[in-house]
């Protein structure tokens, strides 16, 4: 009887039947959905699937036997032992953040024996750290451990830190508290330790929180849910609750503006329903900022939307003040006003984050202290435009990240040169034909440079004085001035410790590939002028890096605000731009599994609000 009916639902007005029945079209339809989206999923986290079809485990490090250097053993780091490794060099790499796992992710699996050492057997998608706060987003949702992604070029992880290192022998020494230390010999070895906190002279800092680690969030999680407990006991005291509420952001920068904007959303859209109205009605978030305003790092536009956001969520935001000490239960800072006056204020605390800026690790301050002559930079490891730490004359150490800074080449020391190649013979003058044959070599000589000297090829009327259409001596002085004063250090953001790293991964994966050709000169290289040829041939052999800024984002509660650059951003005061930010960073995912991970956590949060456990 169904079978009948089913028969007869087939056929059309004219009589005829139609070849497809609905349930197959329903059929089929899902099922080319499902291997649709199992083929998706299998590309974007193919890496990672494939690195699972290699069964073969790692082997197991070993010490060297009976070799010691400075009292401490070595670790054997040639590993495979099938003959393989035979003319591959040693790559240890000094941290698990953003660069090291791009170079991971990114190099040849078969161009080196590859080493990580870090404290973290884990990397964290730091920009959603302020989420994990709060919980919208669970803690394993924004990590990914390292073994799972080395495991794709078959390389080894030291738990450990690094505390010492001997540029000409090539060892690195690192120590696992309570376990001992050990040297770890490379051939070329990558620095991305990342920074640490800058104090700025403010005292009490042991009571403030840092938002730097796993660790910190689930520090700072606890910590906000047993203030709003204690908060709710009958037996504490009005003034006591108000302080407990009251919660301090130490920077405004993007990591304290998201904290503070997550902070909202919690209490807005979760603790409204548990906490009463009296509750809520002390909470109060602060963000004290020494520059005139926040997220100053963005166009102007974007930090007076924030400011104007902010307001509207009586989050109070205190401009031109620095802080000057934390105490248990208190904050004191100072206000300068236009007239140059300073005042001086204390506010009850219960929370203070910490987000003020970066500075050195001792590790970092070490390697620079073992180079003076190069390393003068007070906040970071100075490198060049291929990133190879300054002072080594065979280039084989790099630095990326937090931890280096890109010293630019100043065009204006290249004047005569550049002012030659840029006119014809004939003259003393640059016509604007030429000016743009200019820009394009140069560009790709000085690729750090190109925006901004592609700037001057569309301004090339407001540097052309005398309205001749040509550029003199005197004129193009003062374009290259105005190039140099653009070239700026480039911002502490995962996107450029990421470009950083995907540069450096393609480079030391073509360095391998012409040394096993023959392209590159090969074996340990002795004296000043061998190392020196070294590096000149490996610098001929990769070009320079070049950084791409992709918008910087800011999440600011129901809201977000993004920066690309040139003047151009964008802001939204919506769900699309809440939902627009969380694709961004979904998107930006080392792994597949993170990816789902991500998705449920947003999804739980829509359907059951954020857990408010505190454990």
């Amino acid at each position: 009887m169904n079978l009948q009916a089913r028969s007869m639902s087939t056929a059309g007005i004219n009589g005829k039947k139609r070849l497809v029945s609905p349930f197959v079209r329903r059929l089929a339809f899902w099922s080319l959905g499902t291997v649709g989206l199992a083929t998706l999923g299998y590309y974007i986290g193919k890496d990672e699937i494939e690195a699972f079809d290699n069964e073969e485990p790692p082997q197991e490090l070993r010490l060297i036997e009976g070799k010691t250097y400075k009292e401490y053993p070595i670790v054997e780091t040639s590993r495979r032992g099938d003959g393989s490794d035979e003319g591959r060099e040693r790559l240890v790499i000094l941290g698990s953040g953003w660069g090291a796992v791009s170079i991971l992710k990114t190099i040849d699996k078969d161009a080196y024996d590859v080493t990580v050492v870090s404290p973290n057997n884990y990397f964290i998608f730091t920009p959603l750290l302020p989420s994990v706060t709060v919980g919208t987003v669970e803690f394993r949702s924004v990590l990914e451990p390292i073994r799972r992604i080395i495991k794709r070029i078959r390389g080894s992880y030291i738990e450990a830190a690094a505390v010492d290192i001997d540029f000409e022998k090539k060892y690195v020494l690192v120590e696992k508290p309570g376990e001992g230390r050990v040297w770890v010999p490379y051939d070329r070895l990558v620095v991305g330790v990342g920074a640490q906190s800058i104090t700025h002279g403010a005292k009490g800092l042991e009571y403030c929180h840092k938002l730097k680690t796993i660790t910190d969030a689930r520090s700072m999680r606890q910590h906000i849910m047993a203030n709003f407990e204690k908060a709710a006991l009958p037996t504490t005291p009005a003034d006591e609750k108000q302080r407990l509420l009251t919660f301090v952001v130490c920077g405004g920068g993007p990591t304290g503006c998201e904290f503070a904007a997550e902070l909202y959303d919690f209490l807005a859209e979760d603790l409204k329903h548990y906490f009463s109205k009296t509750i809520q009605d002390m909470v109060q978030v602060v963000i004290v900022q020494s520059q005139d305003h926040i997220l100053n790092m963005m166009d102007s536009v974007i930090s007076e939307f924030a400011e104007s956001e902010f307001g509207r969520r009586n989050i109070t935001v205190l401009t031109n003040s620095r802080v000057q000490q934390i105490t248990e239960k208190s904050l004191i800072y100072t206000t300068k006003h236009a007239d140059g006056t300073v005042d001086q204020h204390e506010i009850p605390q219960g929370f203070v984050l910490w987000s003020t800026g970066i500075s050195l690790t001792p590790f970092t301050r070490l390697l620079c202290d073992k180079l003076p002559e190069t390393q003068k930079n007070r906040h970071a490891i100075t490198v060049d435009c291929r990133l190879r730490v300054k002072g080594i004359d065979d280039g084989s150490v790099y630095a990326l990240g937090d931890c280096a800074t890109v010293e630019y080449p100043h065009l204006l020391e290249h004047i005569n040169e550049l002012f030659s190649s840029a006119h014809s013979k004939d003259t003393t003058d640059i016509t604007r034909a030429e000016f743009g044959k200019f820009v394009q070599s140069a560009a790709k000589a000085f690729p750090s440079a190109a925006g901004h000297l592609q700037s001057l090829e569309k301004n090339f009327s407001h540097f052309d004085v005398d309205h001749n259409e040509r550029i003199c001596r005197s004129e193009f002085k003062t374009m290259l001035e105005y190039v140099d004063s653009k070239l700026t250090a480039l911002p502490a953001l995962a996107q450029v410790a990421n470009q950083e790293g995907v540069y450096l991964g393609h480079a030391l994966s073509h360095l391998a590939s012409l040394r096993k050709s023959g392209g590159l000169l090969s074996g340990p290289a002795e004296g000043a002028e061998s190392h020196a040829e070294r590096a000149r041939s490996e610098e001929l052999a990769i070009g320079p890096f070049a950084y791409h800024h992709r918008g910087t984002l800011a999440y600011l509660g129901r809201a977000a605000a993004a920066d690309f650059g040139e003047g151009q951003a964008y802001r939204g005061s919506n769900l699309v731009a809440k939902y627009l930010w969380r694709s961004v960073y979904w998107s930006q995912q080392v792994s597949l599994r993170t990816r789902i991970l991500l998705m449920m956590d947003w999804f739980k949060e829509m359907l059951f609000g954020r857990d408010l456990s505190k454990f």
